[in-house]
């Protein structure tokens, strides 16, 4: 499909590079780019540093952490667009207890959702690498005289490597790959502040009904996926090594 000039209605006519070559002249792509970059790294940043404080916060079996665990986690019961419904209503101006906050920090109400719906998820495959540590490595740090500060730098960090390479690449690629909560939110305003790279291939595809422009966007996004997910892991591996 990304061969060819594809109209929604119409038969297909082979076009090839004019798709690929059209990726570097698209103006709205290069400022999508841009914003899902940014978006990227701020989401990644925020939701690895509240879903390992989570998981730190019920690591231990005590009473009631069995209750926060499932309080943490339930959020992800909740359909990403059914929870991306929820939080437009929260902050409609007709019915929402908040309304007009969408609209003066359309990014933050986005940020604020995605932490909401996934920090829970990514606790989870935290707290599975944190109890596979065993005690006993605990237990002579703490003879030796560690402290905790020492202790989670010198042992937890180092013993979580793998699972933190793998929540990172997964929120990683998520965060690329994001399009219900602006979609919803947002519409990828105002003045395409919050349109991403998903949201231009839904646009080319739906909007302008031009299927092969998306399908040579998604294929050119898909490679960068790929090679930024190898690289990633690769990198985070080795230092785990």
């Amino acid at each position: 499909m990304s061969l060819n000039r594809w109209p929604l209605l119409g038969k297909p006519r082979f076009n090839a590079p004019a798709n690929y070559t059209g990726v570097v002249d698209n103006a709205l792509l290069t400022s999508a780019a841009w914003f899902t970059v940014q978006y990227t790294v701020l989401i990644t940043v925020l939701l690895f540093v509240v879903a390992f404080g989570l998981a730190l916060l019920v690591q231990n079996r005590r009473k009631g952490v069995g209750f926060f665990r499932t309080a943490f986690f339930l959020p992800m019961a909740v359909g990403f667009a059914s929870a991306s419904l929820l939080f437009l209503g929260l902050l409609s101006e007709e019915i929402g207890p908040f309304p007009g906050t969408g609209d003066s920090s359309a990014l933050g109400s986005a940020v604020l959702l995605v932490l909401w719906r996934f920090a829970g998820f990514n606790m989870l495959i935290l707290l599975t690498g944190l109890q596979a540590i065993p005690l006993d490595v605990y237990e002579a740090a703490r003879i030796d005289g560690a402290t905790r500060w020492q202790t989670f730098r010198r042992i937890t960090v180092p013993m979580m490597r793998p699972t933190i390479a793998l929540v990172l690449t997964m929120m990683t690629t998520g965060s690329l790959l994001a399009f219900d909560q602006f979609w919803i939110l947002t519409r990828g305003g105002p003045d395409n502040s919050t349109t991403s790279l998903v949201m231009v291939i839904y646009r080319e595809a739906f909007i302008r009904l031009d299927l092969g422009s998306a399908a040579g966007i998604s294929v050119v996004l898909l490679v960068l996926l790929a090679v930024f997910s190898t690289v990633q892991l690769a990198v985070l591996r080795r230092r785990s090594a």
